[in-house]
């Protein structure tokens, strides 16, 4: 039995596949969530999977360390414009607020990049653990911006196998010195690179250059990196949906 006309008081993450009469088990972390929000059982409940299913339900149980929820109706929410983000490794905060800001915007991958002078940065943000941190802020960030799809994550990477798993399409590298941000030709899935504090080296740009990254500024001044990187998504996918490109 569908039921559209429910109006849910909050929203929840699970990975596991919605559809209508199933019931739904929460982790402990969307438990926590539902006793700091007062949500009781028999309240109507929105659900996401981060893969564009959404679900409303009831809650129907509330513990200390899960919840369940049965569904009543499941739709399939359309994927942003494809925009994939070679992130610099660095600073820990900062990461996770690029990766915040990213996901509100509708950013369809997080490929974090081991610059040379990502080497030097202390805490810097890698590993499984951090990776976890940055899909945990993720999430939150999903579901505070109502959208239903999560970026697809993967691990750091050199910038030679981050160039290598790039898709083809428009391929900008944000460059103090390269072409407006606006004159660049939005073709195809988009990937953005971003350079670490400091710059990266020489070498390092050959390499992006030698496999068509554009260089494009976004400002006449230096914009710290997390800040160029959420100008740059925002562009991208004002671009990408302007001009209703497929999927990537």
């Amino acid at each position: 039995m569908e039921r559209d006309d429910l109006d849910p008081v909050a929203t929840f993450y699970s990975g596991d596949s919605f559809s209508p009469g199933a019931t739904v088990t929460l982790s402990g972390e969307a438990a926590h969530h539902i006793r700091v929000a007062r949500v009781a059982v028999g309240d109507a409940v929105a659900l996401r999977d981060g893969a564009g299913c959404a679900a409303l339900g009831t809650l129907v149980r509330a513990g200390k360390t899960s919840a369940m929820v049965d569904v009543h109706s499941v739709r399939e929410l359309p994927r942003p414009a494809p925009i994939h983000l070679l992130a610099p490794v660095a600073d820990r905060e900062r990461m996770l607020w690029l990766a915040e800001k990213v996901t509100e915007l509708g950013v369809t991958s997080w490929r974090p990049v081991m610059w040379r002078r990502s080497k030097s940065v202390s805490p810097r943000g890698e590993g499984p653990m951090f990776q976890a941190k940055v899909k945990a802020r993720m999430v939150s960030a999903m579901l505070q911006s109502g959208g239903g799809w999560l970026p697809d994550l993967f691990p750091e990477a050199t910038v030679e196998r981050a160039v290598a798993a790039a898709p083809l399409g428009t391929r900008m590298l944000l460059d103090r010195d390269g072409e407006p941000i606006a004159a660049l030709p939005f073709r195809g899935p988009v990937t953005i690179a971003l350079g670490p504090e400091g710059g990266m080296e020489p070498a390092e740009r050959d390499v992006l250059i030698g496999a068509a990254f554009l260089p494009v500024r976004l400002a006449p001044n230096t914009l710290r990196f997390e800040t160029a990187g959420v100008a740059a998504v925002a562009i991208a996918a004002s671009f990408a949906s302007s001009s209703r490109q497929p999927n990537g």
